[in-house]
């Protein structure tokens, strides 16, 4: 027995897989602590909350994720592109962070003038009264601040694969809201409480972000006027199919409260912390695939063979969560409370169009890691197109029309995504 096992360390292998598997045990347990304290968040929230105000909740987190896409552009993807060219050099890493912070501020700024209006409308349509709503959108300041920085910050020690503190900060996080969410939602069972209590921790997270960053960079580097050029290439095609993918990636929910009701907008969103499980695969795949597929070097059969293999392994760990919410979607809605004690139908196809936008988020990362962007114009023609198409098809004043519909747009948006990014790594054989 001694002898195998020493014959097995001896393996050319052996180093690299116990490697991957000490980073996958580090971020899937983390991350399973994480989306679990999670979930008990969003649970808490879905039976404090009246349904009506679940409601107001959903279109204001909503909102939240527009926001922070609009105040990305596409910077996320540029730094993550010019980062790992230079990850090894502190004072590079840390010009080209500062300078995606300074243009992630000036786009915030711009995109808060934008998006306040529309949710202030959308909760008023949905029976809210100003004063509500002008609450809920000032709850969503620190979030939204929070969300300025924070996936900027992630990418230093995401680069140098350091896991383990951001890990344990993202932990602390989680925790943060459960309590502050258990303490305050339970007593004052309000949508802009609920929101504030997921949003503060953010800021504690924030300020240990920096301090694990500051551990490969040097922190008082200015912008750089090349790295700014550089990442705005980027922007100037990204920003175009982010504007659109804010709305398009929101259309259901807006769809929904516009021509369904209340209760369809609390019972789709209720529906959505059941495939928080998807979010903690998204993150294990974002931590340990992504920065190591940046930094691959232009070799067309490696680039393709990793991004086949990856995208395989990612789908059929789709298929197994489709399969699992199929056989126990009764018992998942348990979970929820008797007001969606009956969606089994619609969880059901709610995991689906999920695990179809997770493959396109996978491909749009690991190709824009390499700087590979779709052109902006063709994406929002092809995926305007579908979106007309889908609304004769699909009856979208019903939660389940709607999420037909959400899984139709997504299977477009994937193919499309899928053929460029096998196309931009053929073409790199002539590199």
């Amino acid at each position: 027995m001694k002898h195998k096992l020493s014959q097995l360390k001896q393996h050319p292998s052996y180093d690299k897989a116990m490697h991957w598997g000490k980073l996958i045990s580090i971020t899937g347990g983390a991350q399973v602590i994480v989306q679990a304290v999670g979930f008990l968040s969003g649970v808490l929230i879905i039976r404090l909350l009246p349904t009506q105000e679940y409601a107001l909740y959903t279109l204001a987190n909503t909102m939240l994720g527009t926001m922070s896409v609009l105040s990305d552009g596409g910077i996320s993807t540029g730094v993550m592109a010019q980062g790992g060219k230079v990850w090894q050099d502190r004072e590079r890493l840390g010009a080209v962070l500062a300078t995606g912070l300074d243009l992630r501020r000036k786009f915030a700024i711009g995109s808060l003038i934008a998006s306040a209006p529309i949710l202030i409308y959308l909760l008023l349509h949905n029976d809210a009264s100003w004063l509500t709503a002008i609450m809920i959108v000032l709850s969503l300041i620190p979030a939204f601040f929070a969300a300025l920085s924070d996936s900027l910050l992630e990418i230093v020690p995401k680069l140098h694969q350091s896991i383990l503190p951001l890990q344990k900060n993202m932990v602390s996080v989680g925790v943060g809201r459960l309590v502050l969410t258990a303490l305050t939602v339970f007593i004052f069972p309000f949508t802009f409480i609920a929101i504030l209590g997921s949003g503060l921790p953010r800021l504690y997270g924030n300020i240990k972000l920096k301090k694990i960053a500051n551990n490969f960079i040097d922190y008082n580097q200015k912008p750089d006027p090349l790295v700014r050029k550089e990442i705005l290439k980027v922007v100037k095609r990204v920003l175009p199919g982010a504007i659109y993918y804010s709305l398009s990636g929101q259309i259901t929910i807006w769809l929904i409260s516009i021509v369904g009701n209340s209760t369809s907008v609390a019972q789709l969103g209720a529906i959505g912390r059941l495939a928080m499980l998807l979010s903690l695969i998204s993150v294990v795949f974002s931590t340990l695939i992504i920065p190591r597929f940046a930094r691959l070097k232009n070799d067309s059969a490696l680039l393709m063979n990793r991004f086949l293999s990856t995208l395989g392994f990612l789908v059929l760990v789709c298929v197994f969560v489709i399969a699992f919410f199929m056989a126990f979607s009764t018992q998942a809605l348990w979970v929820l409370g008797n007001n969606y004690s009956k969606l089994e139908t619609e969880l059901v196809l709610y995991i689906i169009g999920s695990c179809i936008g997770l493959l396109t988020g996978f491909i749009f990362s690991l190709s824009s890691s390499r700087g590979w962007i779709l052109n902006p114009y063709l994406y929002i023609v092809a995926s305007i197109i579908s979106i007309v198409i889908g609304i004769f098809a699909f009856n979208v004043s019903t939660l389940v029309g709607i999420l037909l519909f959400n899984i139709f747009i997504n299977s477009i948006q994937t193919t499309l995504y899928l053929f460029y990014t096998l196309i931009k790594i053929r073409k790199n054989k002539a590199l």
